[in-house]
């Protein structure tokens, strides 16, 4: 059966397309990856699907009374609810259910044995959603998931406007779960979300009856929760049955063929052309070469898809560190509220960092009091000498008003337009992304946008708070090639193992230092 047809869609932004005469299906019960390079418009396609936004062309066509439950990475949360508020709203469509029940005993008090009969079936049927939805379990429900993402930890009486990027990105995912929906569309559910979590996450969608549409660069996640790739290249749709690895196999043989295809078509087109400017002009063979034309002007031309371009991050070094990179003396961190016991912590030039650990214990707040960004709230931070600090910080302002060309033009205003572009270029943007806001880019190419700047200033020492976070394979594989060799010390913040085990020195738990009880 079914649930969602999308027919001949097309969609682009200004000059820009992004999809061309698309189609796409899902089916009861589907585990859908929808993958593909940054920018090519896999939130978008979300967006239209949901009805956020209105393709240029095509169809989308829901059966009739699907709830659909949307993780969207960038939604907005209103100050003064709580946390528990939000887990709660989950359950609003059972509430206005419970309300439509005692409606109906109402009206049965003047009905007649028809409409009593009628009514009593109805109010069966509403009866069956309230349990289905263990409308009576509101409480221990909201409870449960929130032990299971670790929302507890934050405190579910807290502002969610107060919460960091992965802290709300928790809560809208336990928010979604408790709903219940048919369908799930899940943007990036892993971003922000440390190993604990990502597990848990993994094994609730592995047993999830219904289907669902997951967005995610984290391959190894994609590789062990879905059934079904839709793979989201060059304005096209394609769907490959299996997981991603047999996705790659399919993808990589289908590449070949075309290759194959290509040349030998190109080969037949050279002999034929070949053959009729050697033809064409003799009486004898002239009605061959004009046969040999006609093959030629009917042929179907096999055009190979254009490569994308492969970002290339080459991080600009400064001089060495002096010995010490920083120390802390009884260092505690947080704002309100100790996030920390008593830290004595020493980096020392060149060695290579990550800091591990659930969300909300501090890990970003550690960073930011290494700097000097936030004050402790006691204890000190001393820094060594000759630091050159390259920030990477877990969030970009959505409120941001300039395009990628300002943006690293503001930050290094002796080059001109040309090497900003070319430093651009190099980071895997396009001539249309070059010349974008930086506000309407996917949360991958802003990460290359950020990447750019960070680069192209010398450094000794990388401070990174979830650099991978909306990085396609790509990038992902070229910045870890490149923090492997670079030369200064590393200072960062990462929840895949498999992207920092081959170069990292040495693994800080915060959970170990942590006030906060688990």
């Amino acid at each position: 059966m079914s649930i969602l047809n999308v027919e001949n869609l097309s969609h682009g932004f200004g000059d820009r397309a992004i999809f061309n005469q698309v189609s796409f299906r899902l089916l009861k019960g589907e585990h859908i990856g929808l993958i593909g390079p940054n920018g090519e418009g896999k939130s978008t396609f979300m967006n239209i699907v949901t009805g956020k936004m209105m393709p240029d062309e095509g169809k989308v066509e829901w059966s009739k009374n699907v709830r659909v439950g949307y993780l969207d990475q960038h939604a907005v949360l209103q100050k003064g609810m709580t946390v528990r508020d939000v887990l709660k709203s989950a359950f609003e469509f059972l509430l206005e259910i419970e309300s439509r029940i005692g409606l109906l005993y109402e009206k049965m008090a003047e009905d007649s044995p028809e409409e009593m009969e009628k009514d009593l079936a109805e109010v069966g049927d509403l009866q069956e959603l309230l349990e289905f939805h263990d409308f009576y379990l509101i409480d221990s429900k909201v409870e449960e998931v929130a032990k299971a993402l670790g929302l507890n930890e934050i405190g579910l009486d807290k502002d969610i406007t107060e919460l960091s990027g992965g802290q709300r990105t928790k809560v809208l995912l336990g928010k979604l779960l408790l709903e219940k929906p048919d369908i799930l569309l899940l943007d990036e559910p892993t971003n922000y979300l440390d190993e604990q979590h990502i597990e848990w996450l993994k094994r609730y969608l592995n047993d999830y009856e219904n289907a669902f549409i997951l967005i995610s660069h984290d391959m190894p996640f994609v590789n062990q929760v879905i059934n079904i790739i839709y793979h989201m290249d060059n304005q096209k749709l394609t769907r490959y049955v299996g997981d991603y690895e047999k996705f790659q196999a399919v993808l990589e043989a289908k590449k070949a063929q075309e290759i194959s295809a290509y040349n030998r078509q190109q080969n037949e087109i050279a002999d034929l052309k070949d053959f009729v400017a050697r033809n064409k002009a003799r009486v004898a063979t002239r009605n061959m070469a004009m046969s040999r034309q006609k093959k030629l002007d009917k042929m179907e031309i096999i055009e190979l898809a254009g490569e994308k371009p492969k970002p290339r991050f080459n991080f600009k070094e400064a001089g060495a560190t002096g010995r010490r990179v920083f120390e802390t003396q009884d260092l505690v961190i947080g704002y309100d509220e100790p996030l920390s016991k008593p830290l004595n912590l020493l980096m020392e030039r060149k060695q290579k960092i990550v800091l591990t650990g659930t969300n909300g214990i501090g890990k970003t707040t550690l960073l930011k009091s290494i700097l000097g960004l936030i004050p402790p709230i006691s204890g000190s931070v001393e820094q060594g000498e000759k630091l050159e600090i390259g920030y990477f910080e877990q969030e970009m302002d959505q409120n941001i008003n300039t395009s990628c060309i300002e943006e690293v033009w503001e930050e290094f205003p002796s080059l001109n337009q040309n090497e900003v572009r070319s430093a651009l270029a190099q980071c895997g943007l396009t001539r249309k992304h070059i010349e974008s806001m930086v506000r309407v880019l996917s949360g991958g190419e802003q990460a290359k946008v950020r990447l750019c700047k960070l680069i192209n200033r010398q450094t000794n020492v990388l401070v990174l708070d979830e650099p991978t976070n909306h990085l396609d394979a790509d990038a992902k594989a070229e910045l870890q090639r490149a923090l492997k060799a670079y030369n200064g010390g590393i200072l960062m913040v990462c929840h895949e193992p498999e992207f920092y085990e081959s170069f990292i020195s040495e693994v800080w738990d915060c959970s170990q230092w942590t006030t906060k009880v688990f």
